[in-house]
């Protein structure tokens, strides 16, 4: 069985993103599905709550394991998502998580100050859309500069979904966490403050750095990153094989929330 890949969007985009990993993906025969969360993408008209995010990620990661061992993949705000899913109280149905860009705990001055500066950027003309698209521009390549507004963005789920992350147990999560699990920043992101902790919680996870790489570093450096899904890829199949090999067909049946 095949490993099975699914995606999870920042915080204002939607599924989008991805673009440029699902194309790798499927060139590549990897099953893959991105999903949108609530308030984002498709599903603007929703409005954003911790448990209604959570339970589209066990969606598709239940719908997804029907078919292979699934590596959950989350960016940002997707990235929290998927770590705080991964270490539930009852480990859920997968075999690996990559988490982007995700390296910061979501509380405390940090988060007001995103908050705010968030709000700050709300209220310009346009909703300070004019100047995303200047820093996309002076930061981004040609070919994936569109995919993080394709699904257009969710401006008014922005507060919403930034104080909900404050409810969120990383600390917990992490350390329940024992499947394979990649740390993937850029160079200068901002939210790497917590890297160090982050490693200290999930000691055997593996931390990448992109050089020269920013917040956005599925789109800014895609080349790289896919290189890091096809290591996490090799990473399951392998331990899949493994598996197979010992003579069991599978891990032992678990209760999942």
């Amino acid at each position: 069985m095949s490993v099975q890949v699914v995606l999870v969007h920042g915080i204002r985009t939607s599924a989008t993103m991805w673009r440029s990993q699902v194309e790798w993906l499927t060139a590549n025969g990897i099953p893959s599905n991105a999903v949108d969360l609530p308030a984002h993408g498709t599903r603007r008209d929703e409005d954003f709550t911790l448990h209604e995010a959570l339970r589209t990620i066990d969606a598709a990661v239940r719908a997804a394991a029907d078919h292979g061992p699934v590596l959950l993949v989350g960016h940002s705000m997707g990235g929290l998502l998927a770590l705080a899913y991964a270490g539930g109280e009852d480990a859920p149905p997968i075999a690996g998580v990559v988490a982007v860009s995700c390296t910061a705990l979501p509380r405390g001055a940090a988060l007001r100050a995103y908050r705010v500066l968030a709000g700050a950027m709300n209220s310009l003309p346009g909703r300070g859309q004019w100047l995303t698209d200047r820093v996309l521009a002076a930061t981004l390549p040609t070919d994936t500069r569109g995919d993080f507004a394709a699904g257009g963005y969710a401006f008014d789920a922005q507060d919403a979904a930034l104080s909900s992350l404050a409810a969120l147990d990383l600390e917990t999560a992490l350390s329940r966490i024992r499947i394979p699990l990649w740390f993937v920043n850029g160079q200068y992101d901002q939210l790497r403050v917590s890297e160090a902790l982050f490693q200290r919680l999930a000691p055997h996870a593996e931390l990448i750095v992109v050089p020269r790489t920013s917040h956005l570093v599925t789109a800014m450096r895609p080349s790289i990153f896919n290189a890091v899904l096809r290591l996490a890829v090799a990473v399951l199949d392998a331990r899949g094989c493994a598996l197979r090999g010992s003579g069991s067909d599978s891990a032992p049946p678990r209760e999942y929330w």
